[in-house]
């Protein structure tokens, strides 16, 4: 059925309805609603995670004004579907293991995920509005460079509407050389319902960016950050970061968990000493 649906939105099986902008609409109406029908995550999961998925309607706000390419409604539907499952794995409370606990409360916890692996969730509050976060991790993605040390490079490689983009991340050595040189090709998709905000994301193919020579082309799995005010103190952020990433190359799993455990702790104190140091621009979430 989704599939159906999708070449009828993307206009493979009828191209004479491309121009049909109501139909395509309600083409990817449809997806949207199939999607969250076989998202996992049932009745169980917290409220916010229960207000996102209820009222996601992505492909339908984004088709309604404008028409993609096939390539591009791929992308869109790629992200979709990332944020889709990562909410879904946030929203299982069972399975999941200690990996680091800070003394400010800054913590990592771990579960295998069938189909997808270990995946790590870091859960961590920060003292900056929410606003302050959206702005300094989606607007201001490509200067993540300037203040995470793990981070040499995001740049943008194409932007589909208002919620989508193609990136390319180029990832510092680790300390010690455990892990060499790795980079990414992601889609992510960021998005706002309520007093929520998710950003989400997942490994994609971009024929401009090929494997580069000396540099391991690494793979996030589903992966999100989910940002809501603090309950009792708007002014507060509640952020929960759903890691899922593969390597590649020849590791072994002690220095992945490793190595993946204390960079989102790593982030989460260089996110905090960006926002204390910089001034914060116009905030446009």
């Amino acid at each position: 059925m989704l599939l159906a649906t999708f070449k009828l939105c993307a206009g493979s099986s009828y191209r004479h309805v491309r121009n049909m902008k109501g139909l395509r609409h309600q083409a990817a109406l449809a997806i949207g609603q199939e999607l969250n029908w076989r998202a996992p995550g049932g009745p169980t999961q917290s409220g916010w995670i229960n207000q996102v998925r209820r009222q996601s309607s992505l492909l339908g706000s984004q088709l309604e004004d404008t028409l993609y390419s096939d390539q591009e409604l791929a992308y869109i539907q790629q992200g979709e579907e990332a944020m889709q499952k990562a909410l879904g794995i946030l929203s299982n409370q069972e399975g999941w293991k200690e990996e680091n606990q800070q003394a400010n409360g800054d913590k990592v916890l771990s579960k295998v995920v069938p189909d997808v692996g270990k995946v790590f969730r870091l859960e961590v509050e920060v003292d900056q509005p929410m606003e302050r976060l959206y702005e300094e991790l989606v607007e201001r993605m490509e200067a993540m460079g300037e203040w995470n040390p793990n981070v040499k490079e995001i740049k943008v490689l194409q932007k589909i509407g208002k919620d989508t983009v193609i990136t390319h991340e180029l990832a510092a050595e680790s300390a010690g050389n455990l892990v060499g040189p790795r980079d990414f090709v992601s889609v992510r998709c960021a998005k706002r319902r309520g007093s929520t905000c998710v950003l989400a994301g997942m490994a994609t193919q971009f024929e401009e960016m090929p494997e580069q020579k000396g540099v391991i082309r690494a793979e996030h799995g589903p992966t999100c950050m989910v940002l809501h005010p603090l309950a009792g103190s708007p002014s507060k952020t509640k952020l929960t970061w759903l890691l899922s990433i593969d390597l590649k190359g020849w590791l072994p799993k002690t220095i992945i968990n490793q190595v993946l455990s204390q960079t989102q702790v790593d982030f989460a104190n260089h996110l905090r000493k960006r926002l204390e140091s910089s001034p914060a621009p116009e905030a446009r979430c």
